[in-house]
């Protein structure tokens, strides 16, 4: 195409004879509304042909004016693990070919460093405060399906925006925002109640509980709730049995009896939710319906990657949206044999390369489609790399952040910056660096506007449109402050002055 963007298809329409008079000319003709009368069944025949046509080229041009969304978001995937982001040893071809292809955010930061407020934040364009994503507690995300909170359904996600402009939509993957309110059956947080059509993958989010012999991370609080409670239990028999032993003090048999029917409850408890636990909370499912419970990681990201390619193709004449949320980098980590033990950085090595295998598998099919020209695709990251974890075998399963110091779940530089690319041939000046402050919060009001609909007016939206950054028509970024929270508190604020050249970064603790 050469950069230019397809209106439509030319269609072959048969040549009429070359009559030197159409046979209706000079027969009177007029237009009601049921259509053409006054003219013989041939011209009518004619006239409706070229009307249809004419209907079909000016709706096909229609679509094709407005571009397609393609955002791939990874899960806790560092800055620095992408070779576009100069990791020289973690193999990421694809993901830098999408680089080479359009813009690279170099302060393109998470507004959160953690998955639920991060993803909302994504989804609405809106700090998570203001829509409730952000917790009060030290846990600042769901670890439950059966929590009743999520994403408010008066909050209005992008993809609600462009369904109402006739786009198709789907979120493959990663969702984390909550399933139902009040009962297992209303679903008002799910994505199918959030402007997705289509929605195929796990509601919750990928933990190391979901996968068997790669731990817990429920670990601190079985030491506090039922290890600590034994403990206690088991000193106090051994002092009643000594006391009894010694003369000084006789206990009566129901003590005994009560300590050991408490210890067995916490024991029995402890083995019901490790039991339970996986396949209440680790499934997959297709729109509504579970369809494996509990999921297996088995070419878990084939079966995930084959989904979103064959809505690309279903979906091919329609402008349609496509989040793809991949459960990489988060721990359980997981790679098919194809790609395990193949990294230079044990199991995440091969997790990341596989994921960015997956990212090629959908450049492919829009190249396969001729749609890469008339579709944006972005490309981050949740939040920064998990520098901090470490596996029941003491193997170290956290990324890169590069420079930057901390990780997930903190506001220093390694849990917000985050990669952020963005690719739209012909639109979009390819291999460009931007050095300029950005949100995940942008891409809303970037894809809203571009697929034609308007901001929600009765709301702050705390995104910018980033299309004048990204082709150069302005210098600089739209945010003078940018903050970021610890759950609802806010911790770090970063101010860019409209007048000076330099910007801050103010820690708050």
């Amino acid at each position: 195409m050469n950069g230019k963007r397809r209106t439509f298809k030319e269609a072959s329409i048969p040549a009429l004879s070359p009559l030197k008079e159409p046979p209706w000319r000079s027969i009177p003709v007029t237009l009601s509304p049921l259509g053409v009368t006054g003219m013989p069944q041939k011209g009518r025949d004619m006239m409706t042909l070229l009307l249809l046509l004419l209907f079909l080229c000016e709706a096909q041009s229609w679509a094709a004016s407005k571009p397609n969304f393609v955002l791939l978001m990874a899960d806790d995937l560092g800055i620095g693990d992408p070779g576009c982001y100069g990791n020289k040893t973690l193999r990421t071809p694809n993901i830098d070919r999408l680089a080479r292809g359009g813009v690279k955010l170099t302060q393109h930061l998470a507004a959160s460093p953690l998955c639920t407020p991060s993803r909302a934040a994504f989804m609405t364009g809106r700090y998570p405060v203001r829509s409730g994503m952000a917790s009060q507690s030290q846990v600042g995300v769901f670890l439950f399906s059966a929590s009743s909170g999520g994403l408010p359904p008066s909050e209005i996600t992008f993809a609600k925006l462009l369904k109402d402009q006739g786009y198709s939509t789907a979120l493959i993957g990663k969702w984390h925002l909550g399933i139902s309110c009040h009962d297992p059956g209303d679903f008002c947080h799910h994505p199918t109640s959030h402007g997705f059509d289509y929605f195929h993958g796990l509601p919750l989010t990928n933990m190391r509980d979901c996968k068997l012999g790669e731990g817990s991370v429920f670990t601190a609080a079985f030491r506090l709730l039922v290890l600590l409670p034994m403990q206690l239990i088991a000193l106090a028999l051994l002092t009643l049995v000594v006391l009894k032993w010694l003369g000084l003090f006789r206990a009566p048999p129901c003590a005994f009896l009560f300590l050991f029917l408490l210890a067995t409850l916490l024991l029995g408890l402890l083995l019901g939710f490790l039991h339970y636990f996986r396949p209440l909370n680790c499934f997959l499912m297709r729109n509504r319906d579970i369809t494996q419970q509990p999921m297996s990681y088995d070419n878990l990201t084939q079966r995930l990657t084959a989904d979103a390619a064959h809505f690309l193709r279903r979906n091919a004449e329609t402008p349609f949206l496509l989040v793809l949320s991949f459960l990489h980098m988060h721990t359980a980590l997981f790679s098919s044999k194809d790609f395990a033990g193949k990294s230079q950085h044990g199991s995440y090595g091969d997790a990341a390369e596989e994921m960015d295998w997956s990212v090629g598998q959908i450049l492919d099919v829009l190249d396969e489609l001729k749609l890469a020209n008339n579709t944006l695709v972005y490309f981050s990251s949740d939040q920064g790399a998990h520098v901090e974890e470490v596996t029941v075998k003491g193997e170290v399963q956290g990324g890169s952040n590069g420079i930057y110091k901390g990780g997930k779940a903190n506001n220093w530089e390694g849990g917000i910056r985050v990669p952020g690319i963005v690719r739209w041939p012909g639109v979009i000046q390819a291999g460009l660096e931007i050095d300029e402050p950005t949100s995940n919060m942008d891409i809303f009001p970037t894809v809203a506007k571009l697929a034609g609909s308007p901001l929600p007016q009765d709301r702050v939206i705390d995104g910018r449109d980033l299309m004048p950054l990204l082709q150069m028509r302005t210098q600089r970024s739209e945010h003078e402050f940018l903050f970021h929270y610890c759950n609802s508190y806010l911790n770090a604020v970063r101010w860019h002055p409209p007048n000076k050249i330099c910007q801050k970064r103010v820690v708050l603790f």
